[in-house]
Order: C-alpha cells, then structure tokens, then sequence
C-alpha cells in the first residue's frame, strides 16, 4: 500500500491507497517540531482503528511545502514504515507537466501536484484555485503547459490579520452572509471577508481568462472550496482529495520509470 503525505503550511494530511483508491485518510495541525515518533504514536492508533498494520505499507510520497517538517516525517516513515519517502520535486514531474515558468524549483511541489491531478481528469485548459492557507491559482494552458498563476492571503490568514491588527474587531466564523451591508460589526466582517474573496477570485479569474485569451475550465479544492464554489458560477468542480489523487498520480508515473531503467 501507498502511503501520501501532504504536508501543508496549516494541516497535514496523511492517507492510505490499496492500489485501487485511498482507503483511510487522517488530519491534523502542521507541527514542525513534531518527532517522528510522535507522528508514529498518533498514526498507530488510526492505523489500529480501521485494522491497518505499518507493514502494510510498501511506499511513501510526500508533498512538503515546509521544509522545517521534512526531517521528521522522513525519520517517521524510515524509522516506523521502513520505507525510504520520495518527496516530490518539481525535476522529478518533467516528464508529467511543462513548468513554463522562469524558475521552475520555485513552485510549491502541492501547486505541481493539483495540476497533474486536474489534467488526468478534465480537459484544458484549466485554473485550479486552491483555498487552502494561501489562496492560490494555478493556470494549465489548453497544451497542458503549467504556466504559473496567482497567490493571495487565505481567506483564514485575513481573518486573522482583522482581529490581530484591530483591537475592536473580534474573531469571526467564515459564512455566506445573506447581505453585503452588514448592520452588525460581526456581520459586517464577515460581509467584507466573504464577498470580498468572491470579488477578488471572479476578478483573477476574469483577467486571468483575458490573457490567457481562452476560457478555462475552473476547479477548486482545499477545506473551504465548497463555501465558495456556491456563489462563484465559473467554479464548475470542487475536489478536496485533489492533492492526494496526485500523489497517488506521481507515484504510479515514477514506479513506471523505475521499472523501464530496471527491465
């Protein structure tokens, strides 16, 4: 079995595939100075639940974008899985998507990622707005070219900076509200931050269409897409496993290679 790690700025992700699909899948708070043993320990006790043993996995990929993180959860998969991860770069992925960027090591190995599992399953060209701690979006052109994007503050991080930058402001829950004009001061924060982001995505997503000079098909992922996607019509699928699913894509490609340069 296969094991993928996502490891991103908030959450880590952790999920497990049969060779037909993932099976189990687990959360919990990025945490660089974590040990591997303590993500041992937390990971035994789900693997215990649902009748999984750390033998049953044979391989590991990871998608880091904390660098801080990466050496503990190698010395969690070679100390407790046995396994040597491979952690996806973007020199590895050549042979899967064109990085038509300047400087292609620069590209976040999650944003490479969401793009090869969006060209295995719809057609170019593409935008895949990725809300996760960043907001990001990541443009496929219609001869499957990765040719770079946009990144804004995430919907979470702006919230937050509200409340710690303005003493009178208190925490909010992101919502739809019903109304732009909020007659409460929560109501109103939540005015601004919600059809805020609906502006400023419809906006990329209209400028990001002009120069492109087609019209691509729009997909999002990440914890809040689904709140999002409900009052943005151009967002035509929201998959949140889309990281996961390209692992999992990454991972059938290398393991083909591999094969080829042993055969």
């Amino acid at each position: 079995m296969l094991l993928a790690i996502d490891a991103g700025n908030t959450n880590c992700v952790f999920a497990v595939h049969d060779g037909s699909d993932f099976i189990q899948s687990w959360r919990c708070k990025t945490d660089a100075v974590k040990t591997g043993d303590e993500y041992a320990s937390w990971l035994h006790q789900l693997f215990q639940m649902h009748k999984l043993k750390f033998t049953d996995i044979t391989d590991v990929i990871i998608s880091s974008v904390i660098p801080s993180a990466d050496f503990n959860l190698r010395e969690l998969c070679e100390k407790h899985f046995n396994v040597n991860p491979l952690f996806v770069t973007a020199a590895q992925l050549s042979n899967m998507i064109e990085i038509a960027v300047d400087r292609p090591s620069d590209v976040g190995a999650d944003r490479l990622v969401n793009s090869i599992a969006a060209m295995e399953a719809h057609d170019t060209p593409l935008v895949i707005i990725d809300f996760g701690t960043a907001t990001t979006f990541d443009v496929i052109s219609k001869d499957r070219r990765y040719m770079g994007g946009a990144i804004a503050p995430g919907v979470n991080l702006s919230m937050k900076a509200l409340y710690d930058a303005a003493a009178k402001l208190p925490k909010i829950d992101i919502q739809m509200p019903d109304k732009v004009i909020g007659d409460t001061t929560v109501g109103a924060m939540q005015a601004g931050v919600y059809w805020g982001y609906v502006s400023m995505i419809e906006g990329l997503l209209k400028r990001t269409s002009d120069e492109m000079k087609e019209s691509p098909r729009v997909l999002a992922t990440g914890g809040l897409a689904k709140l999002f996607a409900q009052s943005i019509p151009a967002i035509k699928a929201v998959d949140n496993m889309l990281t996961l699913k390209g692992l999992y894509a990454v991972h059938k490609n290398l393991s083909k290679q591999k094969m080829k340069k042993v055969g």
